[in-house]
């Protein structure tokens, strides 16, 4: 099994190497599926924001050997997570991705949800759930990568060539979800302020609410603990890890 990183309620895993192979999602009773869509109508009701599009939903994990990972998938769309709050039924945890986007002076950019969205103001990562290629195309590292660089560019503005990015953490948190974490070449802050407004400004000149409403600039926990609002169970951890990461590269290069 590969390392765990730093397990405070959410397991970080490091990993080089990435599989990903499509199942079929698991079959559900007619008291399952009647007890799902119950559940779906109620939180449609109370955040009319949620749309039942299409979703990848992680099918199961395992390890290849260190640092190896192989994640079965399965087709679903987002009314299959209602199941979690069907007592008794069988569901599977989602499957995401996001960007460490840091600065070049060691800060690490975090986002807050809009209040159009499924998660309104909660702190997180640019990113979002992995959806399904078409059925003539392969999901595999090459395609995750290049949808966590796409959710960058949608999000804050910063466009960057998918293999800028390269696979840093994979994160295992709340509902057994998994997360794959890329990391991206650091930005100026100045740079970083000026896209995010872009977008932003872009999005609303359309008649859009943008996916997300602000963004800060981290260099610890301690300011992440500053920030009001909600914050998703990653968060704390990776920005934790980043930031021990640079400081020890630092320490090894002075210069």
């Amino acid at each position: 099994m590969a390392e765990t990183l730093h397990p405070v309620g959410v397991d970080l895993f490091e990993v080089r190497q990435l599989r990903l192979t499509e199942v079929e999602a698991p079959r559900l009773s007619s008291g399952e599926e009647l007890a799902r869509d119950r559940v779906w109508i109620e939180a449609v009701k109370a955040n009319p924001s949620l749309f039942d599009g299409p979703v990848v939903a992680c099918a199961g994990v395992e390890w290849e050997g260190p640092h190896s990972l192989v994640l079965s998938w399965a087709r679903v769309t987002y009314r299959h997570y209602a199941l979690r709050r069907v007592p008794g039924a069988s569901w599977l945890p989602s499957l995401f991705v996001n960007v460490v986007q840091p600065t070049d002076e060691g800060r690490v950019l975090v986002a807050r949800m809009s209040t159009s969205t499924a998660a309104p103001g909660r702190w997180q990562l640019p990113g979002g759930s992995v959806e399904p290629p078409e059925h003539h195309e392969e999901l595999d590292a090459a395609a995750v990568r290049r949808h966590a660089a796409r959710e960058l560019a949608e999000e804050t503005g910063v466009e960057l060539a998918a293999d800028q990015l390269r696979l840093w953490v994979v994160t295992h948190g709340e509902n057994r979800s998994i997360g794959l974490t890329f990391l991206a070449p650091p930005q100026p802050p100045a740079v970083l302020a000026e896209r995010f407004e872009a977008v932003t400004a872009a999005e609303q000149a359309l008649g859009r609410d943008p996916e997300l409403d602000r963004i800060a600039l981290v260099r610890s926990p301690a300011e992440l603990a500053g920030l009001d609002g909600p914050q998703v169970d990653y968060l704390e951890p990776v920005v934790r890890r980043y930031t021990e990461v640079s400081r020890l590269s630092n320490a090894r290069d002075p210069m």
